[in-house]
C-alpha cells in the first residue's frame, strides 16, 4: 500500500511533462501542416510536382542514370 504513495505523484508528474510536451509542439508548429506529410507519402520519387525539378537521386555523377550498382 505505501507504493501507491509513490505511484499516484509520479504519475502525476509524468503527465504533466506529457501535456508541456504536447504545449510545446503545438506551440513550436508541429501539427500546421497535416496533409502535406500525407500527400508527400502518396507521391512517386519520380513524379515531381509542377515546376519543381526532379531529384538527382540515384543518379553517378556524369554516368548514365539507368546504371545502377547492382544491375548486373
Amino acid at each position: 500500500m505505501e507504493v501507491i504513495y509513490v505511484l499516484i505523484p509520479g504519475m502525476l508528474f509524468l503527465g504533466l511533462i506529457m501535456v508541456g510536451v504536447l504545449v510545446w509542439a503545438v506551440k513550436n508548429g508541429q501539427y500546421d501542416d497535416l496533409e502535406g506529410d500525407a500527400s508527400r507519402l502518396l507521391m512517386d520519387e519520380d513524379d515531381a510536382p509542377p515546376g519543381k525539378p526532379k531529384s538527382d537521386r540515384g543518379r553517378v555523377p556524369g554516368g548514365d542514370p539507368r546504371n545502377w550498382p547492382d544491375a548486373d
